[in-house]
C-alpha cells in the first residue's frame, strides 16, 4: 500500500491575541523548542499549516544516533540521547528504546572510514566498537552475507516517528504552550526595524520572536523577508514490512540498505542514500553552494522537474491578507518511487533470507531539505531582530530533535546553551567557514 505515515494530534483551536515566541512549524524541532520554552514559563505559540509531524517529522527511519554524524553535530547528538530517556520515561510511549545501532559491512575501505570515525568520536565521548565478522554475525544470526566486519554504537537508540512528536506535543501542551494545526503563517510583521508579529490564516499575533522551523519550506518564507536560505529539497522513500522480522536488537546500517526493528516487530527499510532531488527554483538560485554536494552523490540522486518547478516560480512573493503557497499545499506527500522499493526489497532478502514472503505494509516518500555542508542552522538572523531560523537538518534532524529544540530556546531566551552554538550560525554558509566533517549523514 502506497500511503503516508497516519499522525493524529488534537490541537487548540482558538489564535491568542499575543505570544512571548512564535514558532512557525510543527515538527520534531519545533515542538521541542515549544516544550522546553514552555517549561520556563514563557508562553509560546506552534503554527502549524496542516497537522503536526506530518511531513519530515513522521517519515524518517527513526534512528537516534551518534554513529556516523558529523563530529559537529556529536555533542548535540550526545544531549539528545539523554533527553529523550527523560521524555520517554516522563509517561508518553515515544517509542525510544536505547537498543544500539550496528553497522555491517562487507567493504574492507568502508571499514577503514569506520575505524576513523570511531578513533575521533572517542574524543568525544563516543565508545563505537568495531566488531570482527564473527561478531556481526553472533549479533544478526538471521542474515547471509558474507560480512567482513561492522560498528556498533550500543548508547544510540531508536524511536517511532509516528509517536515521537506527538508525544512530545502533549507535554509542550501541558507545560502551556498553544499549538494550533490548519493555522498557517503568512509573513512576519515589523516595527522599528524588529519582529513585532506574525499574520497567520486565523488572524495577526503580536510577538517580538518567532522561530522559523519549517523544515522544506523555510527558504520560502525567509526568501518572502528578503533573506537568502540555501536549501535543496531532496525526495526519499521508505517503507514498512507486512509481518515480522528480527534483524538485531536495534538497527542496522548496511552498504545498501537501512533497516529499523519497530515496536511491533516489523521492520521499517530504505535503501541508502538514494533519492530525487525536487529541481525547484531555489535549487537554481543555490546550485552554486550545492555543487559539491551534488558531485559527490551524483550516482544517488536523480533529478526530476516537476510540479514543484512550476508552484516555485509562481511563489516568489504573496500578500499577507491573501491565501499563501502554505495553504495551498498542507503537507509535502512526494510520492514513494516503486523502484526504490522493490531494490530495497531484494536487498533486504538477499542479506535475511527470512524476509522472503514479507510484503509491503505501508510505503512514502518525504522531502528532506538539505544545507550546502549538510548541517542545521540554529541562529538568529541579524538582518531582522526577533527573527530566528531552525532549520536544514538535512535528513538527521529526528535523532536530535529534543536537543535541536532545547538549543533553539536556550538561543532565544538567553538561556546557557546546552551546546556550543557556534557551528551552527546563519552567517556561516555566507563565511569561508567550513565545516568538514568525519562522515557526514549516513
Amino acid at each position: 500500500m502506497l500511503s503516508s505515515p497516519s499522525v493524529h494530534y488534537h490541537s487548540q483551536s482558538t489564535l491568542p491575541p499575543s505570544a512571548d515566541v512564535v514558532i512557525i512549524g510543527g515538527g520534531i524541532i519545533g515542538i521541542c523548542a515549544a516544550y522546553y520554552m514552555a517549561q520556563r514559563n514563557i508562553s509560546v505559540l506552534v503554527v502549524e499549516k496542516g497537522r503536526i509531524a506530518a511531513e519530515q517529522s513522521s517519515r524518517n527511519w527513526g534512528w537516534v544516533r551518534q554513529q556516523g554524524r558529523d563530529e559537529i553535530e556529536i555533542p548535540l547528538a550526545r544531549e539528545g540521547l539523554g533527553l529523550w530517556a527523560k521524555l520517554q520515561e516522563n509517561g508518553q510511549e515515544l517509542g525510544f528504546r536505547t537498543s544500539g545501532i550496528l553497522w555491517a559491512t562487507d567493504k574492507a575501505e568502508e571499514l577503514a572510514v569506520w575505524e576513523n570515525w570511531a578513533a575521533k568520536a572517542g574524543d568525544f565521548g563516543v565508545h563505537s566498537q568495531i566488531l570482527r565478522k564473527s561478531d556481526v554475525d553472533a549479533r544478526m544470526p538471521g542474515s547471509m552475507k558474507n560480512w567482513i566486519g561492522g560498528m556498533l554504537t550500543s548508547t544510540d537508540g531508536r524511536a517511532e516517528p509516528s509517536l515521537a512528536t506527538l508525544g512530545i506535543a502533549r507535554y509542550a501542551r501541558d507545560a502551556g504552550a498553544v499549538i494550533l494545526e490548519n493555522c498557517a503563517a503568512r509573513g512576519v510583521e515589523t516595527s522599528n526595524g524588529r519582529v513585532s508579529g506574525v499574520v497567520t490564516e486565523l488572524g495577526t499575533v503580536r510577538t517580538s520572536s518567532v522561530i522559523v522551523a519549517g523544515g522544506a519550506w523555510s527558504s520560502m518564507f525567509c526568501r518572502h523577508h528578503g533573506i537568502d536560505f540555501p536549501q535543496a529539497v531532496v525526495n526519499a522513500t521508505v517503507f514498512r514490512t507486512a509481518g515480522n522480522l528480527t534483524i538485531a536488537n536495534g538497527a542496522v546500517g548496511t552498504p545498501t540498505v537501512c533497516i529499523r526493528q519497530r515496536l511491533d516487530g516489523s521492520v521499517t527499510v530504505a535503501y541508502k542514500g538514494k533519492g530525487t532531488l525536487d529541481m525547484a527554483p531555489d535549487s537554481i538560485r543555490y546550485a552554486r553552494k550545492f555543487w559539491p554536494m551534488f558531485l559527490a552523490r551524483r550516482k544517488d540522486l536523480r533529478i526530476k522537474v516537476g510540479r514543484t518547478f512550476i508552484s516555485g516560480l509562481m511563489s516568489r512573493d504573496w500578500a499577507l491578507d491573501q491565501i499563501t503557497p502554505f495553504e495551498k499545499v498542507r503537507t509535502l506527500n512526494p510520492s514513494p518511487e516503486q523502484s526504490l522499493i522493490d531494490a530495497a526489497k531484494a536487498e533486504l532478502q538477499k542479506i535475511f533470507p527470512g524476509a522472503a514472503g514479507l510484503g509491503v505494509a505501508e510505503a512514502w516518500g518525504g522531502a528532506i531539505d538539505w544545507t550546502p555542508d549538510s548541517l542545521p542552522i540554529m541562529s538568529p538572523i541579524e538582518k531582522l531582530p526577533g527573527l530566528y531560523l531552525a532549520s536544514g537538518f538535512s535528513g538527521h534532524g529526528f535523532g536530535v530533535g529534543p536537543s535541536a529544540g532545547h538549543l533553539i530556546a536556550d538561543i532565544v531566551s538567553g538561556d546557557k546553551p546546552i551546546v556550543d552554538p557556534t557551528p551552527y550560525k546563519y552567517s556561516r554558509l555566507f563565511e569561508s567557514t567550513s565545516y568538514d566533517g568525519m562522515c557526514g549523514a549516513l
